[in-house]
């Protein structure tokens, strides 16, 4: 009679999991944020300051999240790497 087995156990891939969210949370963030809420076209012409004084090639930039506000405002957050190598 061949037995099936059942679902590996989890507990060590837990483990895992829990030690790096807790060793990330120690060490902090390795990108640095800023959050903007401005008109639509200021908040294009801050977005361009941005790739302009650090260029994705080299500082992983990038709209990280936005939305749409009332008032054609527009909340969103930038990010970088702090340094280029």
């Amino acid at each position: 009679m061949t037995r099936i087995p059942g679902p590996p156990p989890l507990d060590g891939l837990k483990k895992r999991i829990a030690d790096h969210r807790k060793a990330k949370a120690r060490r902090g963030s390795d990108f640095v944020r800023e959050t903007f809420c401005l008109p639509r076209d200021d908040a294009r012409e801050k977005a361009r300051e941005w790739f302009d004084a650090f260029p994705k090639a080299a500082y992983w930039t990038e709209v990280e999240s936005w939305r749409q506000l009332e008032g054609d405002r527009i909340e969103f957050t930038m990010r970088r790497l702090p340094s280029a190598d």
